[in-house]
């Protein structure tokens, strides 16, 4: 994928200062965004698992100061930990379901030490994501985004009947409709700014309803201070790994991975809009994005309360307004935690009715389920995808509905398979591992980053090319942008370096060769080279991006993907009759 020089919104960039009034007030903004679903978070699952109202209070302080210092450090981007993006951090949905089971199996102590053993994976995810991309496919991270929704509204739909003893069910359904309703009107028909506050507009609204019948309950607000701090309900950690850690551990290992899949995403979005000339991704970024949202997960853990994740509301907003400024996520962190002293304030959003809750998540999980889908057919859905995404998905929802065998799976691995999202999500990677490393076509060599190894890698291409049954021409025109590769690769090195080790994996069909080239982190992004490299041949550098051309006009596409200690170039070059001449 290359991308073009265009003109952008950006007012300023993330290593500019607005004034600032304008950084406190758009930090407001984003924390009133925000700020509810971090904070209902942990209430849905405390409350669906029968919690203590100490517990509560105390893991919503925590989740709110957590949130705060995570999103201080995504802004930061400090010693490979953040992004250096707004990046706003808060409770992670994802986790409600795994998270309830926790508390009802064992109770919070063990979830805590869940919590805290899956964000050490994420951690080591981070250094080494370079090395799950071939498994962490979009139809596989769609998949099980889609059984996210699966799993989560049967507990959301369960909340609408949540009310007040000898409250009337009629003013449930007509709070919950309320809200429901009012958001979805103004999702659809709302522009600008006014959609962003779709869901506060729509709580607000099933909140005022629900007072009239009696379930907006005022009295906790009235009693909490302005400025305090919360009894300490801190539940410690459960260090015995009972049979009920080991069975809960997948899960949450699995769902901390599709966190960790939603932070790749946002931090690549994130980089996109946030210059006013457009650059390529740096994966180094997203490493420092996962970091910060291990780090993040691994305090909520430390603090009892429910894990992290980045909120997609950062895009959203930084693109409105067009400042993607770091003292605005720096603002964004303190006010978080200057807020989680104000009981009041908290006090307020814990008294929504649940069946106002439910109905706010469920807008929140139905859009979830067709971002699943897009990621699904993003890049255009093939025969193996397609299955992979139909077959992990149904047999995904028919686990967690327990129509499939369910006395056999009930008593399988602790009972784990009975969460769709996992059972789903592992079918998912076991395809697509089966898909990538089982199928004809690929072929590796290995052999040092110099000049010299050309001829190693043309004789290499000559060979597979002959058990393909390339044409001639083809040969010739895949040769030559390993060649252009290969150059630019080498140019990269300083003076008097010692050669690396150049990894190189091709793949294909008739006429059709996608490469793969691993090799030592580089000193430039070559996307951005080669979209911004002057097209005046007069200019004295042109020498330097000759290789660039050619190497733009013998491929289809170039994909660069920097990672700490690592670079990918991946070239795509598809059937042509014509070679371009030599510059």
């Amino acid at each position: 994928m290359t991308i073009s020089p265009s003109a952008s919104d950006i007012r300023y960039e993330p290593n500019e200062t607005p004034p600032w009034p304008l950084t406190i007030g758009l930090g407001f903004q984003l924390v009133l965004l925000t700020i509810g679903g971090i904070v209902l978070t942990p209430a849905i699952v405390i409350r669906a698992a029968g919690g203590s109202d100490e517990y509560l209070t105390w893991a919503v302080f925590a989740s709110v100061i957590v949130s705060g210092v995570s999103t201080i450090l995504q802004a930061l981007g400090k010693f490979r930990i953040g992004a250096g993006y707004i990046l706003v951090m808060g409770t992670s949905g994802a986790f409600i379901g795994v998270c309830i089971a926790a508390l009802n199996d064992s109770g919070p102590a063990t979830m805590s030490t869940l919590v805290i053993c899956s964000s050490l994976l994420q951690i080591f995810f981070a250094t080494k994501l370079s090395k799950f991309r071939r498994i962490l496919t979009p139809t596989v991270t769609g998949t099980v985004i889609m059984l996210i929704a699966v799993t989560v509204v049967p507990i959301l739909f369960g909340m609408l009947e949540e009310i007040p003893e000898g409250a009337s069910m009629s003013g449930s359904a007509m709070s919950a409709g309320t809200a429901l309703m009012i958001t979805l009107l103004l999702a659809i028909k709302a522009r600008g700014i006014l959609r962003l506050w779709a869901p506060m507009i729509g709580v607000l609204a099933g909140t005022i309803v629900s007072a009239f019948y009696g379930l907006y309950d005022t009295q906790e607000i009235v009693n909490a201070a302005w400025i305090g701090f919360p009894d300490l309900g801190w539940p410690g950690l459960d260090l015995t790994f009972g049979t009920t850690f080991w069975a809960l551990l997948p899960a949450f290992i699995f769902v901390t991975m599709i966190g960790a899949i939603e932070t790749v995403g946002d931090s690549i979005a994130i980089q996109k809009i946030s210059w006013r000339t457009p650059r390529a991704a740096d994966f180094r970024t997203v490493q420092g994005a996962l970091s910060a949202d291990g780090i993040g997960n691994f305090l909520s853990g430390l603090t009892g309360t429910i894990p992290n994740t980045t909120y997609s509301t950062s895009v959203s907003v930084v693109e409105l307004t067009g400042v993607a400024s770091r003292a605005c996520g720096v603002a964004i962190g303190c006010i978080f935690i200057i807020l989680s002293v104000n009981p009041k304030f908290l006090a307020a959003i814990l008294a929504i009715p649940a069946p106002v809750v439910g109905a706010f998540l469920t807008v929140l999980i139905a859009m979830l389920f067709v971002l699943g889908m897009k990621i699904v057919v993003q890049d255009g859905i093939s025969y193996r995808s397609g299955l992979i995404c139909g077959i992990s998905f149904w047999i995904g929802a028919g686990l967690q509905n327990r129509t499939i065998f369910p006395d056999f799976f009930d008593n399988l691995a602790g009972g784990v398979f009975e969460n769709g999202m996992v059972s789903g999500g592992l079918i998912a990677i076991v395809l697509t591992i089966i898909s990538e490393f089982t199928l004809k076509g690929r072929k590796r060599i290995q052999t040092a980053l110099n000049v010299q190894s050309l001829t190693e890698l043309q004789s290499f291409i000559r060979k597979f090319s002959s058990g393909h049954s390339w044409s001639s021409n083809f040969t010739l025109r895949v040769e030559a942008a390993v060649e252009e590769a290969l150059l630019i690769l080498c140019s990269q090195k300083q003076d008097g370096e010692e050669d690396g080790v150049l990894q190189m994996v091709i793949k294909g069909e008739s006429e059709h060769a996608i490469l793969e080239f691993v090799a030592a982190d580089s000193k430039e992004n070559f996307e951005d080279r080669m979209a911004f490299m002057g097209a005046d041949v007069s200019n004295p550098n042109v020498e330097k991006d000759v290789s660039f051309r050619m190497l733009e006009h013998l491929t289809s596409s170039v994909r660069h993907e920097r990672y700490h200690g690592t670079e990918i170039l991946v070239l795509e070059v598809h059937r042509s009759t014509v070679i371009p001449q030599r510059i």
